[in-house]
């Protein structure tokens, strides 16, 4: 299902000319050229690379160019077509292995010979030409290369450019007779192996044995990892070898492949949460349908010139069954989308998951998720909505030097989210030591709770009065009262000792969440001691505080309280709190 949905990516994406045809590298990275004459004299080596804001700074960029696709090399020798790095096109030997590097460029010579040849072309022909004179010993020392040899043979790639007597120049790449002379030789790979049927698009085929790499994975191989691989003999079946255990055709390796590095290469498609990477896209290839989705799963940039406020409306539509605008495409609730997380695993790559569902389908999920978030904020969090990001940033501790959560939660969050099941129970568990370490219940952490006891069955799943997103002054559920009453308790002993460092929620929070019954009788005793140290006024309207809930506790306090029952006092402390909060700033 993925590489099939990634191969119709691939040609809807192809029908509009925004990707390469195959047997071509799509925005493949060129960082020098090397402009040959008609005699195949090297005259210089152009630097391409650009510069680019990244974060503060600028940095050097390679150019994106298409070539001709490059081969997967684990070992022994494999040349490449016009672009190659320096060892291969020049003989450089930047390693101590001279006599390997004179290997490499033969090889290279060997294939740009095979296939350029019987071409009649004045760049093939300078091409053909450098090869035959090129001496790799004198490479270090050619006044074209020697000013920036560390560069040129560090992680550059190098392209032919042939220059002629005029000085008209040709990007070899782009050259009529080279281009039809290198797709002769990439269809023609492999047409003595037998044809089997191929299980992306059904056809008979010559399998592909070894798939292209996939680059841009995080944590992955910076050179490339496989998503579909066979590389010992435990893998394989049936005596096959390599790709043939799961015949999939050239055409199709090389489609898959292609699709993915181009989603994974643009940030309108792809995001990293945890230790997953997050690649998104949408039927017929839609760009605004792609960053609807990628701006409702993880925040619109700032630069996005966006308001939550249009992506609130635009997923309110699409989730009614309705057809939204979304920069200036209209999109509508039964189109398809794709989500698809991957990680990294040694050379390979894993599929953390996949959904397939329509655009409307998601905008519901997401929409719910929203509303299951939805809690009183304190004035100072002008955030309308918490990412995913942010709500397992409530797991970790941020005094740590780089607090990050746990690997796996920031996708299986996701999962859920999206596919309306049940919160990963690593979410709750999280927030629960957070709050018992650090005796705060922000709004991110009482959020997490009220959205986890409304969508996982629990006991405190049955008692949704508590599960609001405001202070229920009507609910007498005990634990949800309780906190509110621990509230209170903490007012009064703040209204009593102005600037005091430790108060009881340092001091009691966790016992009187876990085990009221051993605290609550000596919090109730203080307090009175701190009720006589009020004004008159101020004593009246806290002592009519806790006669109100007091005569909510209809039964002893309980021994122990279960983690839902800790998660309702957790909710009635932070709503009380809040309007405590609230009635202050309408004070002031």
């Amino acid at each position: 299902m993925i590489l099939q949905a990634l191969t119709a990516h691939y040609e809807q994406l192809l029908k509009r000319g925004d990707i390469s045809a195959p047997g071509w590298d799509h925005a493949f990275n060129v960082s020098f050229y090397l402009v040959v004459d008609d005699a195949g004299r090297l005259l210089r080596a152009e630097d391409v690379c650009t510069f680019v804001q990244k974060g503060k700074k600028q940095v050097s960029a390679p150019l994106k160019l298409s070539v001709p696709s490059h081969v997967k090399r684990s070992s022994g020798i494999a040349p490449n077509f016009l672009c190659d790095n320096a060892t291969y096109l020049l003989g450089a030997d930047e390693k101590g292995k001279p006599e390997r590097a004179v290997q490499c460029f033969e090889a290279c010579a060997a294939l740009h010979h095979k296939l350029l040849d019987d071409v009649d072309s004045p760049a093939a022909a300078a091409i053909l030409a450098f090869f035959d004179t090129w001496q790799p010993g004198q490479a270090p020392a050619h006044p074209a290369l020697a000013e920036r040899w560390k560069d040129i043979t560090g992680n550059a790639n190098l392209l032919f450019l042939y220059e002629a007597a005029d000085g008209a120049r040709t990007l070899t790449t782009e050259d009529p007779a080279i281009r039809a002379a290198w797709q002769a030789h990439y269809s023609s790979a492999d047409s003595n192996a037998p044809a089997v049927p191929c299980l992306v698009t059904g056809q008979s085929a010559s399998p592909a044995l070894v798939h292209p790499s996939i680059k841009g994975v995080r944590g992955a191989q910076s050179s490339g990892a496989a998503l579909v691989s066979f590389n010992a003999p435990a893998f394989c079946s049936y005596g096959h070898t390599q790709g043939a255990n799961a015949p999939v055709s050239e055409y199709a390796a090389f489609a898959y492949t292609t699709a993915l590095n181009a989603l994974l290469a643009d940030q309108n498609h792809c995001r990293v949460i945890g230790d997953t990477t997050v690649v998104c896209w949408a039927e017929n290839a839609s760009p605004a349908a792609a960053s609807l989705g990628i701006f409702a799963m993880f925040g619109a940039p700032e630069d996005a010139g966006l308001q939550e406020g249009d992506l609130t409306r635009a997923l309110e539509l699409l989730a009614a069954g309705k057809p939204c605008t979304w920069l200036g495409e209209t999109l509508r609730h039964e189109q398809h989308f794709y989500v698809l997380g991957l990680s990294p695993n040694a050379a390979r790559i894993s599929v953390r998951f996949f959904m397939r569902d329509t655009l409307g389908e998601f905008a519901r999920h997401l929409r719910e998720h929203a509303e299951n978030l939805k809690i009183v904020r304190p004035a100072l969090d002008k955030r309308e909505t918490l990412s995913i990001w942010a709500l397992a940033q409530e797991t970790v501790n941020r005094s740590e030097r780089t607090p990050t959560p746990a690997p796996q939660l920031p996708g299986d969050l996701l999962r859920a989210i999206l596919t309306g099941g049940q919160y990963p129970a690593t979410l709750l568990d999280g927030v629960t030591l957070r709050i018992r370490a650090e005796q705060n219940v922000t709004r991110g952490r009482a959020a997490i709770l009220k959205a986890y006891y409304l969508r996982n069955p629990s006991p405190l799943s049955a008692h949704k009065e508590v599960l609001t997103v405001e202070l229920n002054e009507n609910a007498t559920y005990l634990p949800y009262v309780l906190g509110r009453l621990f509230s209170v308790l903490e007012a009064i002993q703040e209204a009593a000792n102005p600037g005091i460092n430790t108060t009881i929620r340092e001091r009691y929070f966790n016992s009187a969440c876990g085990t009221p019954a051993m605290v609550f009788p000596t919090l109730i005793n203080l307090a009175q001691k701190h009720l006589n140290k009020l004004p008159y006024g101020q004593e009246v309207y806290y002592q009519q505080q806790l006669t109100d809930l007091l005569g909510r506790i209809h039964e002893s306090y309980p021994l122990h309280l279960s983690l839902p029952d800790q998660g309702a006092f957790q909710l009635g402390y932070y709503h009380q709190m809040q309007k405590r909060y609230a009635k202050k700033s309408e004070e002031e």
